[in-house]
């Protein structure tokens, strides 16, 4: 089932190394979620969750950004998948995220 939604990205983190002969390569967007109450008691605000979305080369699309980086992060346009996932539990992932069009105040 795919959404979309406008959030905001925090910090993108960009991930390269080899091990082995074999290259591990990744950029990780932090976004903010909701806390969600659980059995040990109730919550009140946001806090961030990694998404993994494309190789190191996807941190070059966003690299211009990095030396005025504002403090409380930018808003980005989303698109999510909700997958099952085992143990009757569900799996959000990041299928495209680009710098938000319009926000909303």
């Amino acid at each position: 089932m795919k959404f979309q939604s406008t959030v905001r990205c925090t910090g993108i983190k960009q991930s390269q190394v080899s091990m082995d002969g074999k290259t591990y390569s990744s950029t990780k967007f932090s976004l903010e979620a909701g806390i969600a109450d659980n059995t040990a008691g109730e919550a009140i605000g946001f806090e961030t969750r990694p998404f993994t979305f494309g190789d190191a080369n996807e941190f070059n699309k966003w690299k211009h950004l990095k030396a005025g980086w504002p403090e409380a992060g930018i808003m980005v346009d989303c698109t999510f998948d909700v997958l099952a996932a085992a143990d009757n539990k569900t799996k959000l992932v990041l299928l495209d995220i680009k710098p938000a069009k319009s926000v909303k105040p």
